[in-house]
């Protein structure tokens, strides 16, 4: 026999119905409506009131709102007093005046906004500061400034500078018996040793070109006749360095560096608008690159007019080589740095030392 089951209330209804819709939801207000009034009927001496959580609310809001509940129509607070109330509770955020209070909300915003674009603004100097300094590592500062400003930067002559040059003495066939990324790894090492050296000097390094290495003192900022100082006491510097360096992939091996320098004049501007370059044009580039070609592993090779200026300072000792037969040049008289007194009593003579040309295989041409 078949019972028959209770038709469900709407609020269980609601609770298994998946749809919202307004059919549902009007029926559950009809339900809540009707309970509170059955209890305001049922309620015979005390009268109902809603819930208030104590954590949900302060201690003072909850007692403005059971005075607002009093029976004793006395007891109730009038609306002058409950504006001054609420005012007193939300001093913060109301003024108590529609315009005072949109001049203080605007006042605010203005603040943060003000505040926002100081952020951005110290973010964008940040920035730009990044790129200078990434700029002044590729040109010199006096250069990068004028390209910054955009103007234009004319070509320079200079009456007296001296140029250096280095590479390793049989780079390409390490090159052949090793990986690409060992010969990445062997210059990255080498020259981020040799460009912390190079920083405690009044020099500028040009460019490197595979093993070859050029820098140069006296341009752009004229320094009288120190630069020839400044090269040789940064060769010394370099060539100690090279000594101790350790290559990654044959450390037992050690790095026979090639050091030529040269003194004269040259003229330096940049060329290019994409990447622009900073170039020396002269034959001062080509006699320095000669230097460093025939000169020999390890060893500083510089020219008479570089030793003339360094004789000045009678603090370093140099050693003739002798008359040479440089391309392009004839027979010159070259020398060998040695090194430098600390506290010279005299100016040491240079040693006449007369020995045959190495000629190298892999001698740089550079073509102006």
């Amino acid at each position: 026999m078949a019972v028959a089951r209770p038709e469900p209330t709407p609020m269980k209804r609601m609770q298994l119905c998946l749809l919202d819709c307004s059919h549902c939801q009007a029926m559950v207000d009809s339900v809540r409506n009707q309970k509170i009034v059955d209890n305001v009927k049922n309620s015979q001496n005390t009268p109902f009131r809603p819930y208030l959580e104590k954590d949900s609310y302060d201690d003072e809001v909850i007692h403005m709102i059971k005075k607002c509940w009093t029976e004793d129509p006395t007891e109730r607070p009038d609306f002058q007093a409950l504006k001054s109330i609420i005012r007193r509770l939300n001093k913060d955020n109301d003024s108590g005046n529609i315009l005072d209070n949109l001049l203080s909300r605007m006042e605010q915003y203005a603040n943060n906004l003000e505040a926002l674009v100081e952020e951005r603004t110290a973010d964008y100097l940040e920035e730009k500061r990044k790129a200078e300094d990434l700029l002044y590592q590729l040109l010199p500062k006096s250069v990068a400034s004028q390209l910054i400003r955009g103007e234009s930067v004319t070509a320079e002559a200079f009456d007296g500078v001296t140029i250096y040059f280095s590479d390793i003495v049989g780079f390409t066939e390490m090159s052949a018996e090793s990986t690409p990324m060992e010969v990445v790894d062997l210059l990255n090492d080498l020259y981020t040793c040799f460009d912390s050296i190079i920083e405690n000097f009044d020099v500028y390094k040009v460019e490197t070109i595979g093993d070859a290495y050029m820098v140069v003192s006296g341009l752009p900022v004229r320094n009288g006749n120190l630069h020839a100082r400044e090269i040789a006491r940064m060769s010394l510097a370099l060539l100690s360095a090279v000594k101790s360096f350790t290559i990654r992939h044959r450390p037992h091996e050690k790095l026979k560096l090639r050091i030529g320098l040269h003194t004269g004049p040259c003229a330096a501007g940049v060329v290019g608008l994409k990447m622009p370059r900073y170039c020396l044009f002269g034959d001062t580039v080509n006699t320095a690159s000669r230097m460093e070609s025939t000169g020999s592993p390890l060893r500083i090779h510089l020219s008479t007019k570089t030793k003339e200026v360094l004789d000045t300072f009678k603090t370093f000792v140099l050693e003739c080589r002798g008359d040479i037969e440089i391309k392009g040049k004839g027979k010159m008289t070259t020398y060998w740095l040695i090194g430098e007194q600390e506290n010279p009593k005299s100016n040491p003579s240079p040693v006449t030392r007369e020995e045959p040309i190495q000629n190298s295989k892999d001698v740089r041409e550079t073509k102006l």
